[in-house]
């Protein structure tokens, strides 16, 4: 398993699944493998990539290249997050919660890429039915995308701040 790559443009990388598959053909199976690759550069953007090819490397490679090219911007509340989150893909459920500071990242492997990458530190988090890594990380990055900071609310409301939070 790779660690966090600091690539030479200050993205970190992080690899999230290998699988090989396979390619039925009359000549026999043909096989190769697929990555998920996480990027993201530690302060609020993040990106995945799916990459197939016949070697490792050369999927890992095209996995990071399309995550570059997939990059989202999210508003955090300084380390953690804004408010609880339920999001759905596929089969797959994510529910994530805001911690206080020093709790850490309380979240399964394909999540806590995720959030290593953007920047949060203090997160509670689980996934429920399907653990699919591919489904996991679509649906943590929905999620994080969905979420709206409670200046944004009262700006679109067109009411103060202190009345989003407390109502």
């Amino acid at each position: 398993m790779v660690e966090n790559e600091l690539a030479s443009d200050g993205y970190i990388e992080k690899m999230v699944y290998v699988g090989r598959v396979s390619k039925t053909t009359s000549g026999g199976r043909k096989m190769s493998f697929v990555a998920l690759v996480v990027v993201g550069d530690g302060k609020g953007k993040v990106g995945y990539g799916l990459g197939k090819a016949a070697e490792v490397p050369a999927a890992m490679k095209k996995a990071s290249a399309e995550g570059r090219r997939n990059m989202r911007s999210i508003d955090l509340n300084g380390t953690t997050i804004w408010h609880e989150i339920n999001q759905r893909f596929g089969a797959t459920k994510v529910f994530m919660r805001p911690a206080s500071p020093g709790t850490g990242v309380i979240a399964g492997h394909a999540m806590k890429a995720v959030f290593t990458v953007i920047g949060i530190e203090d997160v509670l988090s689980k996934v429920v039915n399907a653990s699919n890594p591919i489904n996991v990380v679509r649906a943590t990055i929905n999620a994080l995308t969905s979420m709206r900071s409670p200046e944004l609310i009262a700006s679109r409301r067109g009411k103060s701040i202190k009345a989003v939070v407390e109502g």
